[in-house]
């Protein structure tokens, strides 16, 4: 598959790494020291599932370069989605689809305002990684899950083909019939978690543990359960 990869940090460096690593087609799209590094360098993957260093990625920061792709994995930080979705319009024109794993239930709707929303489908990324140093990859523990659909369709053949392509490259991803819900679920767990052991500086066992705070936690699980819902 010829595969685009739409910023290059912790979760598009890792996922990308593991699909070039299988012989698959990929092009990363990244800027600055990060760019710079992987080109001088190569990209490396220090993780606990097994370290990749792709010696020669084929990168660039400008997709207008680019030839048609079959999928753009779309991992930019949220302020940056419509200027980057702009930017990989054209990369979508041989029916190629593209798949935002961003955080939020609204990468969808936002890309698809650029783009078209058919050529959008949903993902979620279930993975702790992060850009350790420009051309360095972390990623923390063994958790790497992707799971990816349309929303109130039948998914297209290319996601099939993805699925099955990420795990040749032993990633455990697959399409969910129902990804508003999947992309609702990984939303009340970070909603939750995130916020309430940012705003107590405590990891979560502690929360949990405490008579105050885990009634806390609970309660905004249910809120953020409830607004879906609703």
């Amino acid at each position: 598959m010829r595969i685009a990869i739409m910023g290059a940090g912790g979760v598009g460096g890792y996922f990308g790494a593991k699909l070039a690593q299988a012989g698959h087609d990929v092009t990363f799209i990244a800027r600055g020291r990060h760019l710079a590094a992987m080109r001088e360098h190569g990209l490396l993957v220090r993780s606990a599932n097994g370290d990749i260093h792709l010696a020669k990625p084929v990168v660039t920061d400008d997709p207008s370069g680019i030839a048609p792709v079959d999928a753009v994995l779309f991992a930019v930080k949220l302020w940056d989605t419509e200027d980057a979705a702009a930017q990989i319009a054209p990369l979508l024109t041989r029916s190629g689809v593209v798949i935002p794993f961003q955080n939020g239930v609204e990468s969808m709707e936002r890309v698809g305002a650029v783009v078209g929303g058919a050529r959008v489908l949903g993902g979620t990324a279930h993975i702790a990684a992060t850009i350790g140093a420009p051309g360095v990859i972390v990623h923390t523990g063994t958790m790497a899950r992707l799971r990816f659909g349309a929303a109130g369709r039948e998914p297209p053949v290319v996601a099939r083909d993805l699925a099955a392509a990420f795990r040749e490259a032993a990633v455990d991803a697959d399409v969910v019939v129902d990804i508003t819900r999947a992309l609702w679920e990984k939303f009340c767990f970070l909603a939750s978690f995130a916020g309430l052991t940012a705003a107590s500086r405590q990891p979560v066992g502690v929360i949990r543990a405490d008579p105050e705070m885990r009634p806390v936690l609970e309660a905004a699980i249910t809120e953020a359960w409830t607004l879906g819902r609703a």
